[in-house]
């Protein structure tokens, strides 16, 4: 899930293509539904991304009471409206009257706070959740950016690499060297520097040990002269969410594959390939392509359906996309890594996003 930010962004106006009412304002790769005439292109706006949580104040304010996601109709959610994709909602809230948005769009200053707008965190299943213990030894995951809020994260034509992204559950597993102490974690937990004390019926701990996940981790820091190891995949299955990907996640079938590897070296975490490191030792993500960057290609291959199975079962979640050569990114201020999802999939009937 990306970091949630509300800021003021400079609008690109489209017309709507199905109806004499509606626009597209555009900020970045992201297309929001507005009324026709709000706004002109080069205006300057708040953007309220996906995922974020409206008071009832601002939600009245904008009109759209009852017509937000989440079982309080609170939640930001794409959805189609006259056939378009509108992702996130562009306004221009009454508490910030008195701010000048042309500027604040150059500082990039976050709003969120101030209009009381939080993230919304999805709910934890049983099976994901368990007694957890303090580790501040953890490598925890990262945010990823959705390309289309930052296209610039990559430069045309560098050499990166695009994987699909699974619609399952982050599993975290750091290995340390020193005293050959295992830790495994969520995301979410993760996040907050706590382990999953070992359970056999914990959905990430039977992932860890069904397929030696620890041992391969053990592994690397001993070619690598590792202090510590992380292993960061995805598990996934009935069970997990509603894309499947032809595994079940309650029983012995549930599936796993790595997307990325960590490790402590001379006291500098490195991001490292997978590929490289685990090829042929544990299941990894599909890779889809290898070249130089083209976002309109990025953008195809977000869609279509899975490769995991190799039956092509369902709709494509989406990909993630990182340079060839890690780096770093002053658009993200981390690592140059970002992903692009499929429409199909934010808006489909039905789907969970457990974490």
């Amino acid at each position: 899930m990306s970091t949630l930010r509300v800021t003021a962004e400079s609008l690109t106006i489209h017309p709507h293509p199905n109806a004499d009412a509606l626009e597209l304002a555009q900020v970045g790769l992201y297309r929001a539904v507005v009324a026709k005439g709000a706004y002109r292109t080069g205006d300057t706006a708040v953007y309220i991304p996906e995922q974020s949580v409206l008071p009832a104040p601002l939600i009245e304010e904008l009109g759209l009471t009852g017509r937000l996601a989440g079982g309080n109709a609170d939640r930001v959610k794409a959805v189609r409206l006259r056939g378009e994709l509108s992702q996130g909602i562009v306004c221009r809230p009454r508490a910030l009257a008195g701010v000048d948005l042309g500027a604040a769009a150059g500082d990039g200053t976050d709003f969120a706070e101030l209009l009381g707008i939080t993230k919304w965190v999805p709910p934890v299943p049983p099976t994901m959740n368990g007694d957890v213990e303090s580790a501040p030894e953890l490598l925890p995951w990262v945010d990823i950016e959705n390309i289309a809020r930052y296209p610039d994260v990559f430069a045309p034509g560098e050499p990166v690499v695009v994987t699909e992204k699974l619609h399952g559950s982050a599993c975290l597993v750091t290995y340390v060297a020193a005293d050959e102490r295992v830790y495994v974690s969520s995301k979410g937990f993760g996040a907050k520097s706590l382990a999953l004390q070992e359970d056999p019926r914990n959905l990430y701990w039977r992932a860890v040990r069904g397929h030696g996940v620890a041992e391969a981790a053990a592994r690397i820091a001993g070619r690598l002269g590792a202090a510590r190891v992380g292993i960061f995949g995805e598990v996934y299955g009935a069970g997990v969410q509603d894309l499947t990907y032809g595994a079940d996640g309650r029983r012995d079938t549930l599936g796993y594959a790595v997307f990325d590897v960590a490790a402590e070296i001379g006291g500098e975490v490195r991001w490292l390939s997978a590929d490289a490191l685990l090829d042929g030792e544990l299941p990894l993500v599909p890779s889809l392509f290898t070249g130089p960057y083209d976002v309109e290609r990025v953008l195809q291959l977000a869609t279509g359906r899975e490769t995991v199975s190799g039956r092509d079962l369902h709709l494509r979640e989406g990909v993630v996309i990182r340079p060839v050569v890690e780096r770093y990114s002053p658009v993200t201020g981390g690592r140059a890594i970002a992903k692009a999802v499929s429409p199909a999939y934010l808006t489909r009937k039905g789907g969970t996003e457990y974490e």
